[in-house]
């Protein structure tokens, strides 16, 4: 398929589900590629910003192969964690995952749309997506539904790729991010084109302040960006008032 040109709507949804269906098998490994083996550094600071406790349950949006749905499955204890994926490859890896340490029954894997969350309002403490939302063809809607969902008091936490702004890091970064990637993508995980199409789709997403504003427009208070690691990942975090009981 020609990853040349920019993909929006239904084109883009079928697409990136094409994509995460192929790499699955080596995501782990891709994922310590692409964030040069920070992304469990910043999920760690993430989770110290969540300040989640014993109890709490949790959506996770995008869960890919669950390693932030198991890290707040062992961070609350007792509470219940739901992790939701488009695609069921990326899921039966996150299965498994789940199934070795033994948290079947804290953990539940569900195969969904995040634009359209089978979920009543006000049920989830946490609703978090972690580097998906910049492959959803509308970042809007799922913010929206991420709101919907969350209890009144509740955090939407967001862990994204973003786009540096420091030189001479940022020419760096964007060499390594657009020419090199798709080349360890075809080394490691055999696949070029898709591992093209992750540069393509952060060209297109907000910054950390856009994403901010977005948050805001959403309906969330007390939003908090964080740049991470010169700015090439951001963490955000809102509040869902008690006005949306």
């Amino acid at each position: 398929m020609n990853t040349q040109s920019p993909k929006t709507g239904k084109q883009k949804e079928q697409y990136v589900h094409s994509v995460f269906e192929s790499i699955a098998p080596k995501y782990d490994i891709m994922n310590d590629i692409m964030s040069f083996r920070r992304h469990k550094a910043w999920r760690k600071f993430t989770m110290s910003k969540m300040n989640m406790q014993v109890g709490q349950n949790a959506l996770d949006l995008c869960c890919g192969t669950c390693d932030w749905t198991i890290q707040m499955a062992e961070e609350s204890k007792t509470g219940q964690l739901t992790g939701l994926d488009f695609s069921p490859h990326m899921l039966q890896y996150g299965q498994q995952k789940i199934d070795k340490l033994g948290l079947a029954k804290q953990i539940r894997l569900i195969e969904g749309n995040a634009m359209d969350l089978p979920f009543e309002d006000n049920t989830f403490d946490y609703v978090t997506i972690g580097f998906g939302l910049r492959n959803v063809p509308d970042y809007m809607q799922v913010l929206r539904e991420m709101r919907r969902v969350v209890k009144p008091g509740g955090k939407v936490v967001c862990l994204e790729l973003s786009k540096p702004t420091w030189q001479p890091f940022k020419g760096i970064y964007y060499f390594y991010f657009q020419r090199l990637l798709p080349m360890l993508g075809k080394w490691v995980a055999k696949r070029y084109d898709q591992y093209k199409w992750l540069p393509e789709s952060l060209a297109s997403f907000p910054d950390h302040k856009e994403l901010k504003q977005m948050f805001v427009d959403a309906g969330l208070v007390n939003v908090d960006a964080y740049p991470l690691t010169g700015g090439i990942a951001a963490l955000h975090i809102g509040t869902k008032g008690n006005e949306h009981v």
